[in-house]
């Protein structure tokens, strides 16, 4: 990962869009090391074949534990500044800022009390045609605000198409959507759930799902950093 990174500006971006970009997050050869993991069976605990299930179009896998040594420094060391700003959410939201430790261990020793243990951490592989219905990445009682996804082919020679979809549910409002390009080894970080917005009386809620429009060439695969554990 990049050695430096301004937290205060990716949380201020947080707070005004709801995403934000993290450049420079793995390396190209780092990226090429994670495709190579999809073929490697004995590293998932699960596989989703999406067009059966109706989730779209592509296909996903769920990281057996242990992770794999980078998916797990990615996880652990973005999961501290990213708590920062879910503390601060839930204060603003009226929830409570303990239930973000300041470290993943802490966090998923919550998520285990809980009875949800398995990982969530995933890559996923899409072809010509294949797209991600708009949803929100929910596993149980306990849920991080935010998630990780880092693209891991180069858009325009690997794929084409494949932009990441956003969309706000604004209340009284019509839905905003917001569609991303990202370049490989990029990341970005987004709510996967809701986030505060300031309004004339205070803070509100609004809620966001996401998804990924249809590839139209090439292949293009992506890992998914989900900090909370599964049922």
């Amino acid at each position: 990962m990049a050695p430096r990174r301004d937290w205060r500006s990716v949380a201020a971006t947080l707070d005004e869009s709801g995403w934000a970009r993290l450049p420079h997050l793995v390396s190209a050869r780092q990226c090429a090391g994670l495709r190579t993991l999809y073929a490697r069976d004995r590293l998932f605990r699960s596989t989703v074949d999406m067009r059966r299930h109706g989730y779209g179009s592509g296909q996903y896998r769920y990281f057996a534990a242990p992770l794999p040594a980078l998916v797990e420094r990615l996880r652990t060391r973005l999961y501290v500044p990213l708590a920062a700003v879910a503390r601060a959410w839930a204060e603003r939201l009226g929830g409570d800022p303990a239930d973000y430790p300041p470290t993943l261990a802490g966090f998923l020793a919550r998520c285990h009390a809980a009875g949800q243990r398995r990982p969530t951490p995933l890559l996923l592989r899409y072809g010509p045609g294949d797209w991600n219905a708009l949803h929100q990445d929910r596993y149980g009682a306990v849920a991080f605000p935010l998630q990780v996804l880092i693209v891991l082919s180069e858009r325009g020679r690997d794929y084409e198409g494949g932009e990441v979809v956003l969309v706000e549910q604004r209340p009284r409002a019509q839905s905003r959507a917001t569609a991303i390009t990202v370049d490989a080894g990029e990341g970005i970080v987004f709510t996967n759930r809701e986030r505060p917005v300031r309004g004339t009386r205070g803070d509100h809620r609004v809620a966001m799902r996401h998804g990924v429009s249809v590839l139209t060439r090439g292949e293009r695969y992506t890992l998914g950093i989900i900090f909370h554990d599964a049922e």
